[in-house]
């Protein structure tokens, strides 16, 4: 399946995953940054990498018509992160994830995209009220957050997870 294009910043392309970006996932997934603030989603090969692609992403964006999208520049083509919807077991609202390789880190990019993707999450979807989660200790995506209007809201603790991470929430 080619990679739909869903959306276009200044600077950006956001498109849906595909079975071809195995080695960019397998990257992000690894960054001592995702392990530290997301988890260990036990992705070691391309085979799981692609699985994971199959199994969240894909997955995602054909049973709900939207999920987490790849990022990457308009200039060149390079893959930075992901930045997206997810609908996550345990919250009853749709939630905006992203990450992006530490070396494209305070560049504006996670900003660029999320705005873009808040946008879309009203405009196509409808959604008025998006939430999102972080670690306890990341800061750098609280401030993101907050930069694009989320505010906190509540520790909450996830179906299967040991730790309680922050509730954020936007309303539209």
């Amino acid at each position: 399946m080619p990679a739909m294009k869903v959306l276009e910043t200044e600077r950006l392309i956001l498109r849906w995953f595909t079975r071809d970006d195995g080695g960019f996932i397998l990257d992000l997934l690894n960054q001592p940054s995702w392990l530290r603030f997301i988890g260990d989603a036990k992705v070691r090969t391309l085979d799981d990498a692609r699985a994971y692609i199959a199994r969240r992403p894909v997955d995602s964006y054909e049973r709900l018509g939207f999920g987490l999208n790849l990022v990457e520049l308009k200039t060149n083509g390079t893959l930075i992160g992901m930045c997206g919807l997810v609908k996550r077991d345990g919250l009853a609202d749709v939630d905006l994830g992203f990450a992006f390789l530490p070396e494209f880190w305070g560049r504006g990019y996670g900003v660029e995209s999320a705005t873009a993707v808040l946008e879309h999450a009203k405009r196509v979807f409808g959604f008025d009220r998006i939430v999102a989660i972080t670690s306890a200790d990341n800061d750098s995506s609280v401030k993101l957050l907050e930069r694009v209007g989320f505010a906190f809201e509540a520790m909450v603790r996830l179906p299967g997870d040991d730790e309680e991470v922050k509730l954020f929430a936007r309303i539209a």
